[in-house]
């Protein structure tokens, strides 16, 4: 599996799995675990989910699916609502996303878009949660080069170690400014794409 070199030097796989829509019917748990462990150990053992996901569900599905496995193998990131990103509530947003997934840690925390707590408590508040071991390390998603710029004149903003953003071959704007900015301050692009939802 090709891997990609994070900032601080941590190799992700360059093709993770992502569980939007995931845990959120019954009639699907089964094959949906059964496809998250083929990946794992098909080697794609970085999992992307968020709070915002089901509710919780699709975390607690994927802690039901990375239950056999040893943890430190797995690389787990996971999403703060940005109206849960501020002091008052991503401390609990960051434990009840743990409780979900059944692990001590988070290998990364990104902030799953811009709202209107202030970048710089949101930069705070990550890197508290750092310090007290809850998350490895932290980024942030569908910001743009404009939020990237403000987020980089903030104290501790250049730990950011990724930016998630739509990016596929119907979806290239980011390769105008985006792709280029972060590519001078190596942070990795996470892509994601979405299609229609399907109700079969």
């Amino acid at each position: 599996m090709k891997t990609v070199i994070l900032k601080d030097g941590t190799p992700v796989p360059a093709v993770g799995q992502g569980t939007w829509f995931m845990g959120e019917k019954p009639s699907r748990r089964k094959d949906e675990i059964a496809a998250l462990r083929w990946g794992i150990e098909n080697g794609m053992n970085l999992i992307d989910t968020a709070e915002m996901y089901g509710d919780g569900a699709s975390e607690e599905l994927v802690g039901e699916a990375i239950a056999p496995y040893e943890r430190e193998k797995l690389f787990l990131v996971s999403k703060v609502y940005p109206w849960n990103a501020g002091r008052a509530h991503i401390f609990r947003s960051c434990e009840d996303s743990l409780k979900r997934l059944g692990t001590s840690y988070l290998d990364m925390y990104l902030l799953h878009w811009r709202g209107s707590v202030p970048l710089h408590e949101t930069v705070e508040c990550m890197e508290e949660l750092v310090s007290n071991g809850l998350i490895r390390r932290w980024g942030v998603s569908n910001l743009d080069y404009d939020d990237m710029e403000e987020l980089y004149d903030i104290h501790n903003g250049d730990h950011c170690q990724t930016d998630q953003v739509l990016y596929h071959l119907g979806s290239r704007g980011t390769e105008r400014k985006l792709q280029p900015w972060l590519k001078q301050h190596d942070i990795p692009l996470m892509a994601y794409c979405h299609w229609p939802r399907s109700e079969v």
